[in-house]
């Protein structure tokens, strides 16, 4: 590997990514998240117990978006003319967003959640890629 990639920027791009994520998957768009998946339909105590067993998926989800971050950030390094936002573009479009759609598709949505599911989850990733571009960019 060839290719410098700053830990630093990285590791700031994972906690921004997840930042990012968190705001946009509870105050913006919590509701209809939780109308997609039943959340209301269970007791306030459910809820919270659901809440509580989060950790483990939070964990494995910061894993996930680190990942993300360090593949960017060596694209990055590795193609320097190019602009880190076009990279984390075509990341996006070339795989989170078919990889998202065909989970909404196959994972058991019921239809008339099919739409909007897709444009919360395909929207939260496009934000949280040129999130993690600006900080490469900034700190790379």
């Amino acid at each position: 590997m060839n290719e410098h990639i700053n830990g630093i920027a990285v590791l700031v791009a994972t906690i921004t990514q997840f930042i990012v994520g968190a705001i946009w998957y509870t105050p913006l768009f919590g509701r209809v998240w939780g109308k997609i998946h039943g959340f209301e339909k269970h007791s306030q105590e459910e809820q919270t117990e659901m809440r509580r067993q989060m950790m483990p998926l939070l964990v494995m989800q910061f894993l996930m978006v680190g990942l993300n971050a360090f593949v960017l950030a060596y694209i990055v390094a590795a193609l320097p003319s190019q602009s880190p936002y076009l990279l984390a573009g075509l990341m996006w479009v070339g795989f989170a967003l078919p990889t998202q759609v065909s989970a909404v598709l196959f994972g058991g949505t019921e239809p008339r959640w099919i739409v909007k599911k897709i444009a919360i989850m395909a929207g939260g990733a496009f934000v949280c890629y040129m999130a993690a571009a600006a900080i490469i960019s900034w700190l790379q």
